[in-house]
């Protein structure tokens, strides 16, 4: 059986890139003396890179994909809420809540996934 290393960098590296954003916002909160909002985000991190490892399909590879993808995007969208509380709510965030609705497209994994397994895909 290959070592499916391609696939396994895929997965933490797409989880990572997937919260990059809150490393930056977390840094900058941090430099503006916001300790509130940075350590959060710290903590949003800490729960995220421990999620990634803890739920990688390699581990648990007769898992549904959905099953294992879902913590992780708990944490992406409280994530969301984060940043949303953190400069102040909705109306400061410039944002309204329809333009959640762009974020509709970060679920397309769910779906095509689906009910596959780590054991399905190889």
């Amino acid at each position: 059986m290959a070592s499916r290393t391609g696939e396994k960098i895929g997965w933490i590296g797409g989880w990572l890139g997937a919260f990059f954003w809150v490393i930056i916002l977390t840094v900058i909160f941090l430099v503006q003396d916001k300790w509130a909002e940075g350590f959060l985000g710290l903590l949003l991190l800490g729960l995220a890179a421990i999620f990634i490892v803890i739920f990688a399909p390699w581990r648990r590879s007769s898992t549904p994909f959905w099953k294992l993808m879902t913590p992780s995007y708990v944490i992406l969208f409280g994530s969301l809420l984060w940043a949303i509380w953190a400069f102040g709510g909705i109306k400061n965030s410039g944002l309204s809540w329809w333009n959640l609705l762009f974020l509709l497209p970060l679920l397309i994994p769910l779906v095509g996934m689906g009910a596959k397994t780590w054991d399905d895909t190889y």
